[in-house]
């Protein structure tokens, strides 16, 4: 009964240890705070990664999908704060952009990226998201 203990105490201190280090892989390097509405119209904030490209930012969706994007798609436009200032944005899918967009996800995020990515699944079909400022 001992070694049952052990094996769950391994396990239990293995998960644990990965999830700490996904939160500092994850919170590192530069976050932005995403503001949705969910169907009842309450702010729900995301912290997303962002990276800079020909005078846009971008983020990075999985090709599955995720809350915040489908929250994002069904609003249409959404506020997001960078560095302390929140402005309203509508967003361009740019699957044109997927490989620039991973690559300088990578650059900037470093092992953090490759660590996600390795927990996630496949960076390689992607959806980049540009965003427009609103006036």
């Amino acid at each position: 009964m001992k070694y049952v203990f052990w094996g769950l105490g391994i396990l239990l201190g293995l998960m644990v240890a990965l999830f700490s280090l996904e939160r500092i892989a994850a919170e590192r390097v530069e976050v932005v705070e995403l503001h949705t509405q969910d169907e009842k119209g309450e702010t729900v904030t995301t912290r997303l990664w962002i990276v800079d490209d020909e005078g846009y930012q971008y983020l990075r969706v999985g090709a599955d999908g995720s809350g915040w994007f489908s929250r994002l798609q069904a609003n249409g436009s959404f506020e997001m704060t960078r560095d302390g200032v929140t402005a309203r944005y509508e967003t361009v899918l740019r699957r044109d952009k997927s490989d620039r967009i991973n690559d300088l996800m990578q650059v900037k995020y470093t092992w953090g990226d490759s660590l996600i990515g390795t927990l996630v699944g496949s960076r390689e079909k992607s959806i980049p998201i540009e965003l427009h400022p609103l006036s």
